[in-house]
């Protein structure tokens, strides 16, 4: 009997060429998860992410749901997975959902977490999980410029895609920041983020924290609807899909 399964995984993005398997590379991580599940049950298997992450990019709770057919239990599928996935990719749970239930389309918020070291040098066993940008940052500056981008808004200006033709137009519900000793945590909660969104609000909210931009602008980069009025795409590393929510499930 074929069942759908959702899953909640974390993987280290830093050796991969983003979540949705394509052509031109089978390293991808949807590739790796598709490829044990056909071990699994003899054909092959589609997963769906909540999200697409990019290459680079890593997840502390990415969620994925597929349908299958199988006589494992849930467990036991898990402990599969975990037993054929490389080490920097871990399944955390596997349970059994209705079968309408949709790992994209139903999230209702996720949360993105930013971590920029401001230090002169990055921790040598966490340099591939933070940005180095070795400067110190105003809070204040960036917390009253994050503001402005609170609610819903057309954020074309931050999409990083020149040819997405569907909406630009999301809600971000909460921009939170927390120095953790010389480093800084940025986290952004929304209904959903376009294409490189985090990664430009963050070089946007960054250019502002060093005093190159005024925190006002944010609301002009807003307005204009354009890619170049917005600051530079923060690197991959320092990006966490955090968490992914679901409306009466989470």
């Amino acid at each position: 009997m074929i069942k759908n399964y959702k899953i909640v995984l974390q993987y280290d993005g830093s050796r991969y060429d983003g979540w949705q398997k394509q052509g031109n590379t089978g390293n991808t991580l949807q590739g790796k998860l598709e490829g044990i599940l056909l071990k699994l049950t003899g054909r092959p298997v589609e997963v769906h992410g909540s999200g697409r992450t990019d290459a680079g990019v890593h997840a502390l709770a990415q969620t994925a749901n597929f349908h299958a057919d199988t006589g494992m239990t849930e467990d036991q599928i898990r402990a599969y997975f975990n037993q054929y996935l490389p080490e920097d990719i871990a399944v955390l749970s596997v349970e059994t959902v209705p079968d309408r239930f949709h790992s994209r389309l139903n999230a209702v918020k996720k949360t993105y977490l930013y971590r920029i070291e401001m230090g002169p040098k990055k921790d040598v066993f966490e340099r591939k999980y933070c940005y180095g940008l070795g400067k110190p940052l105003s809070v204040k500056r960036m917390e009253e410029a994050a503001a402005c981008v609170l609610g819903e808004h057309d954020f074309k200006s931050f999409c990083g895609n020149k040819k997405m033709k569907k909406s630009t137009v999301r809600t971000i519900s909460d921009i939170t920041f927390e120095k953790e000793g010389t480093k800084l945590l940025i986290r952004y909660t929304g209904n959903g983020f376009l294409y490189h969104m985090v990664r430009i609000l963050t070089g946007t909210l960054i250019e502002i924290g060093l005093g190159e931009r005024s925190p006002q602008e944010m609301k002009e980069i807003l307005l204009k609807l354009d890619r170049q009025a917005a600051g530079f795409t923060a690197p991959p590393e320092g990006l966490f899909l955090e968490r992914v929510m679901y409306e009466d499930r989470e």
